[in-house]
């Protein structure tokens, strides 16, 4: 009896829509190729949500997704959402929605493409390909927060006045498990896991330290080194091949990923992956954002969006060989020459294709 899934798709905002639509198509030929069955469920989300419901996540949404076997969202936000309140903007949406299902892992891959490396800010000869594992559900983002009055006046006797806080706070557990993912992902690649911290300065990247000391000896075939925030986003420039696995916590790898997605010549082509506990649903989403500016355009890019589909056929469906299918069609797409806008360089020697025409080219080569 052929396998069927249920996915739920929460396209968004500004080109979200046109990229997830991308991506079902895609989905849709895999699963008539391999002989498995795809149910989409379409709810709305982030601004979406705000105009239609006043909120960025419904329950009813969160509860879709909770009933789905993976999820694939868009893009959320853009600049009509700017003013709301912020307890109801896009953004918080998606901090509910990956803390409502548990997700606490963010899996975003760094791969240069042979064909795009001309699109590096590097222009780098070396092989680009980096997994950045970043915690997701604790940190800076979801620690106590507020303003307060201060009495105090600062060495210049300038009054402080109110203070604004947000507390980095991490516990042993969310450490530790985030950190066996790390080290279980180098084990599958290089062998080779980074931890990225602040430990001269922060007690709570000291832990971290600590407990990778405490692990190291269950993975004797990883080699692990440290590097300190700043440092890691300087090598990151200056030697970028010499990574394999990244881990560190929310704030950092928010920052990292984004900074490695960018050498790789184009964010258009990033997918990523955010992850909880083995056999509930896991979040695909490519890395870029809502680019409301040219939504309707024709100019998105959906190849971030339709690796994201492969991820989620690996990783929650466990349909490895579609997945292979996709990111093969892809890599053959970019080697016949086609592009979409923004990794069309000076459109020299390639064929500038919208949204539609790319996503068709892929399709043929599936």
């Amino acid at each position: 009896m052929a396998k069927n899934y249920k996915i739920a798709v929460i396209a968004g905002d500004g080109i979200g829509p046109e990229v997830t639509s991308s991506a079902i198509e895609v989905l849709k030929k895999e699963a008539d190729k391999y002989g498995f069955g795809l149910t989409f469920d379409e709810r709305l989300f982030g601004g979406a949500s705000i105009d239609a419901y006043g909120a960025p996540l419904t329950e009813e949404t969160l509860e879709a997704c909770k009933n789905s076997d993976a999820v694939l969202l868009g893009a959320v936000g853009g600049p009509k959402w700017d003013a709301v309140d912020p307890s109801i903007r896009p953004e918080k949406g998606l901090l509910n929605i990956r803390k409502g299902l548990g997700l606490y892992s963010n899996l975003r891959p760094a791969l240069m493409f042979k064909e795009l490396a001309e699109a590096s800010p590097l222009k780098t000869q070396g092989e680009i390909d980096i997994l950045i594992v970043r915690e997701l559900t604790g940190g800076i983002y979801f620690g106590e927060r507020g303003r307060k009055d201060s009495d105090e006046v600062l060495p210049d006797g300038t009054p402080k006045g109110v203070v604004a806080y947000d507390v980095e706070a991490y516990s042993v557990g969310e450490i530790t498990r985030i950190l066996r993912q790390g080290f279980t992902y180098a084990q599958g690649r290089n062998k080779k896991l980074t931890v990225v911290d602040k430990a001269n300065v922060l007690e709570s990247s000291r832990m971290w330290r600590e407990i990778t000391e405490s692990l190291k000896p269950e993975y004797p075939d990883v080699a692990v080194d440290y590097l300190y925030v700043d440092n890691a986003s300087m090598q990151l420039i200056a030697r970028p091949a010499s990574f394999d696995v990244i881990v560190t916590n929310n704030i950092f790898g928010d920052i990292l990923s984004d900074e490695a997605g960018q050498i790789t010549g184009s964010i258009g082509m990033l997918p990523s992956a955010s992850l909880g506990a083995p056999g509930t649903p896991g979040m695909y989403e490519p890395v870029h954002g809502s680019a409301p500016d040219i939504a309707g355009t024709g100019k998105a890019n959906p190849m971030a969006t339709i690796l994201s589909a492969a991820m989620l056929l690996r990783w929650s469906l466990g349909e490895n060989e579609a997945a292979d299918d996709i990111e093969n069609a892809v890599k053959k797409v970019l080697a016949d020459g086609f592009r979409t806008v923004d990794i069309a360089g000076n459109g020299e020697g390639v064929t500038v294709c919208t949204t539609a025409e790319i996503t068709q080219k892929i399709l043929e080569r599936i």
